[in-house]
């Protein structure tokens, strides 16, 4: 079985034929052959060995990816809520079941959480185990290339509602990657004022004009302030900040007017200075956001299945499994979008 893998503590991944024996299912365990599997920006950090994710160290080697969907294959006996043929998707949060958040109903919360493709063998193979409670059926007519963008349009969606965006809100998003360009997205369908900004990142802010976001803008050409008082006459009441560099959540504290929130959405692989004083003063907020939560996870395969025209606009490259160490040279450039790989498929690249 073909499989991209990460197999070292040190830059980059390898394309390996591993074997895949038709063993026992775990109790609660699924299989699933995978046929779309999007390359996420928590793939790009495990791929440069980032700092934040040496937590891998000790599981290599491990199949990455987290973004796919596919068809059931096989089922442990116990599994009930899952069948063989089921068309599904994963969100790859598994959960220990027992600590403080999981007894709240709240799996984000929980204490001991892993992720597939990160902690567990994941999605950029032809065939995946995974718990069981990780899956969720699709809707019938969402074909698997957009199903395979839930998880990550999920992630936008819960940092919108950490916003508390409301229609008439002057929202900045900052970082016009897949994140950064759904949530834009979201908060403009629920009726915001948005301003999405990029730095040196034309093609990306060309996608998302092409998904309706009304206010796109290049800092390369103007700078934060100025771009704010321009769109909206003085600071935003809302900053989502996707780019996961560490000076633009500073940059977004300071510009935003008194009252004002700031979600953090972005991995960030170096400390943020904040000044706490003014912060203080004029009562701001700083509020940091990662995964999704039930509700917002299925929100987004409701938008799936009433917007995915739109929101499929988001995948700039379609390549084979085969080729997926070329689908990560163009996912760590600025001239892609999001990746889409296939494990199943020949596939072709388009842009």
């Amino acid at each position: 079985m073909l499989a991209l893998r990460k197999t070292r503590p040190a830059f980059g991944a390898e394309l390996v034929d591993m074997d895949f024996a038709d063993e026992a299912l775990a109790p609660g365990e699924v299989e699933v052959a995978v046929h779309a599997a999007g390359l996420c920006g928590s793939d790009l950090h495990a791929y440069a060995w980032t700092p934040s994710y040496g937590f891998m160290t000790p599981l290599l080697p491990l199949t990455i990816g987290h973004e796919f969907a596919g068809v059931v294959r096989r089922v442990a006996a116990d599994v009930t809520r899952i069948a063989v043929g089921d068309r599904v998707t994963c969100w790859p949060t598994m959960t220990c079941g027992t600590c403080d958040g999981c007894r709240r109903g709240r799996p984000e919360a929980c204490e001991a959480r892993r992720i597939v493709g990160l902690h567990a063998d994941g999605g950029f193979a032809e065939r995946v185990r995974l718990p069981a409670a990780t899956l969720h059926k699709l809707p019938d007519g969402l074909d698997f290339d957009r199903a395979a963008l839930c998880e990550p349009l999920a992630i936008a969606v819960n940092a919108v509602d950490h916003a508390d965006i409301a229609p008439g809100c002057r929202v900045v998003v900052l970082g016009p990657g897949p994140i950064g360009a759904a949530a834009a997205w979201v908060a403009q369908h629920r009726g915001a004022d948005v301003l999405l900004l990029g730095l040196d990142d034309a093609p990306r802010l060309e996608v998302a004009r092409g998904m309706g976001v009304a206010r796109c803008a290049d800092l390369r050409d103007t700078d934060l302030a100025q771009a704010c008082a321009e769109a909206f006459g003085g600071g935003p009441d809302r900053v989502i900040e996707a780019t996961g560099v560490a000076a633009s959540v500073s940059d977004a504290v300071r510009v935003l007017r008194p009252e004002g929130i700031v979600v953090a959405a972005g991995i960030h692989d170096t400390p943020c200075t904040v000044d706490l004083a003014r912060l203080v003063r004029e009562k701001k907020q700083l509020r940091g956001v990662h995964d999704t939560t039930a509700d917002g996870f299925a929100h987004a395969l409701d938008l799936l299945v009433q917007h995915g025209a739109v929101l499929e606009r988001l995948i700039t490259h379609r390549l084979p499994l085969r080729q997926g160490l070329d689908a990560f040279d163009h996912a760590r450039g600025k001239t892609a979008m999001k990746v889409m790989m296939y494990p199943n498929d020949t596939g072709e690249t388009v842009l």
